[in-house]
C-alpha cells in the first residue's frame, strides 16, 4: 500500500477515522447503557467493554491536551498555569473530602482517603499539560 502524500487526501482520512471512533464510542455506550439497565451498575462495569472504553477516554483526552497545549497562545507561563491549576485541584479536593465526611455513611478517613484520589487523579494531567507547555516553550 502506497502512503498518501496528498494533503487533502489525509485530512479526508483523518476525517473518516474520528466519524469510525465516534460510532464506535456510541456502539460501546450503547452496550454499556443495556448493561446498565439490564443488570446493574456492578453487571455494566463486569463488562470487558468498559475497560476498553475507559482506556480508550483516558488516551483520547490526553492527545487532545497534547494538541490543545501546541494550539495555545504563548502569553500565560507555563509556572504561572501550573501554580494556578493546583490550588483550584487542592480546594476541589479539600472540598470533595469536606463533603464525603458529612455524608451519612461515611467517616473523615473515607473524605481524605476520596480527596487524595481525585488530587492525584487531577494531578497527572496538570503535570502532563505543564511539561507540554515547557517542552513547547523551550523549542521557541
Amino acid at each position: 500500500m502506497e502512503k498518501i502524500t496528498d494533503e487533502r487526501l489525509i485530512l479526508q482520512n483523518l476525517k473518516n477515522i474520528r466519524i469510525a471512533y465516534f460510532i464506535q464510542t456510541i456502539g460501546i455506550l450503547g452496550i454499556l447503557g443495556n448493561d446498565l439497565v439490564t443488570k446493574g451498575v456492578e453487571g455494566m462495569r463486569e463488562n470487558p467493554l468498559w475497560l476498553v472504553f475507559l482506556i480508550t477516554t483516558v488516551i483520547s483526552a490526553y492527545l487532545s491536551m497534547s494538541i490543545s497545549a501546541d494550539h495555545e497562545s504563548n502569553k500565560i507561563s507555563p509556572q504561572k498555569s501550573l501554580r494556578f491549576s493546583l490550588v483550584v485541584l487542592i480546594l476541589i479536593s479539600i472540598a470533595i473530602r469536606f463533603f464525603v465526611s458529612l455524608t451519612d455513611g461515611f467517616t473523615l478517613i473515607n473524605g481524605v482517603i476520596m480527596g487524595v484520589i481525585l488530587f492525584i487523579c487531577g494531578l497527572i494531567p496538570i503535570v502532563y499539560i505543564y511539561n507540554l507547555r515547557t517542552k513547547r516553550q523551550d523549542d521557541e
